[in-house]
């Protein structure tokens, strides 16, 4: 036997073994391992472990720590976007941490995995309160991640992650606007300056951020259409910065309606007035659309936050009769009046920029059911008809 037992205590024994050479070095490789019971047991695993190193399965013992593991895999992550590292990071030190983050990284049981669901739907939130099921599952999704990468580097033996049955997530009823309430939404809000932003978000679909990233250069006012190029994105440590849309559908070619050109040159005319104003002269041709007084790009932040506040005061009207939607609900209000015309998925896929229309379906599926159900009863109409008369 490449090792031996030795007592060190009344119920604990020391495993010494040779785990190979160092590949540098050329020196044996010796592994000291304390467990407890009773020798049989302690010999049965020290049997276990030479198994182990036979079949090439074996991992050496760390005292590398969950949260220590965690960080390093963030860190060295350098593929992420700017703005889902900034996400994940929150998760790492809100939810992550302050849990498991002193464990052993190879001593992690699933058990310890699902406990730790459980204090974080309990206590998981802020100052201590109940954490949402969509937020208890995004926190399992980056620890998963990072357990996958300490399997891949053979510091664990399995990632224990896996398997492990998560909070149902609250659905969430996406929020849209109805045929007859588009119109005096956009009039509501017309002499803002947010009412251009609007009609482009309404009538294109376009993502906040690949709106706020438009340059006149992306637009062809003759032709009717704009090019999907580039997003504008906002993270603490980075600040404002341009980024290459979220897929690689997300680059795209896009028609405008007449009511979003019109938009767009009226925009276009009040801005070359202020800016001549200003003395600032005739915008470049890489210059943005939606700017500052000088050219500069407008936080994504200050967007949502002045459209909240522009619909909270509207909403606020005893006539009005609109729901609380997001500037994001925008974009799904373009793709309810698409789905409702009965344009393939495919096509709206590609419009919207998603990654493809599997993302499509499963966004919008129940928008798609009602769609078919329309499209059933008008099949049915049209089967009556000659029968009829």
């Amino acid at each position: 036997m490449r090792g031996n037992v030795t007592r060190r205590g009344k119920s604990s024994w020391r495993l010494k073994f040779d785990n190979g050479t160092d590949p540098v070095t050329g020196k044996r490789l010796t592994e000291f391992v304390t467990v407890r019971g009773t020798k049989k047991e302690a010999e049965a695993e020290l049997s276990k472990r030479l198994n182990q190193i036979d079949g090439g399965n074996y991992v050496a013992n760390s005292k590398e720590t969950v949260a220590a593991h965690v960080r390093a895999w963030l860190d060295a992550n350098t593929d992420l976007a700017a703005t889902t590292r900034e996400r994940f990071g929150k998760l790492v030190e809100n939810q992550i941490v302050p849990h498991i983050g002193s464990l052993i990284l190879q001593q992690l049981r699933p058990a310890q995995v699902s406990a730790w669901h459980n204090t974080l739907r309990k206590e998981g939130g802020k100052v201590g309160g109940p954490l949402s099921p969509a937020t208890v599952r995004q926190a399992h999704r980056v620890l998963h991640l990072a357990l996958a990468r300490a399997f891949e580097d053979e510091k664990i033996s399995r990632n224990v992650a896996s398997g492990r049955k998560l909070p149902k997530a609250d659905h969430v009823e996406i929020q849209i606007l109805q045929q007859g309430q588009i119109a005096p939404l956009l009039e509501a809000i017309k002499g803002h300056w947010l009412s251009p932003i609007s009609i482009v978000a309404v009538g294109t679909g376009m993502r906040q951020g690949e709106i706020m990233g438009l340059q006149w250069a992306d637009i062809d006012l003759d032709k009717g259409s704009l090019r999907v190029e580039r997003s504008l994105e906002e993270t603490k440590a980075t600040g404002l910065r341009f980024k290459a849309p979220k897929s690689k559908n997300g680059i795209r070619t896009i028609s405008l309606p007449t009511s979003v050109i019109d938009a767009l040159k009226a925009h276009r005319k009040r801005q070359l007035e202020q800016r001549i104003a200003l003395g600032l002269g005739k915008p470049g041709k890489n210059a943005l659309v939606f700017c500052g007084p000088e050219g500069e790009a407008i936080a994504p932040s200050r967007v949502s936050g002045q459209w909240r506040d522009a619909i909270d005061r509207f909403r606020s009207k005893p006539e009005a009769t609109l729901p609380k939607i997001r500037f994001h609900d925008l974009r799904h209000t373009h793709a309810s009046a698409l789905i409702a015309s009965g344009l393939d998925v495919v096509a709206i896929s590609r419009r919207l920029g998603h990654a493809s229309p599997v993302v499509t379906l499963s966004v919008y599926a129940h928008l798609f059911k009602r769609s078919d159900e329309g499209a059933a009863a008008a099949i049915e109409a049209a089967m009556r008809t000659g029968a009829e008369q």
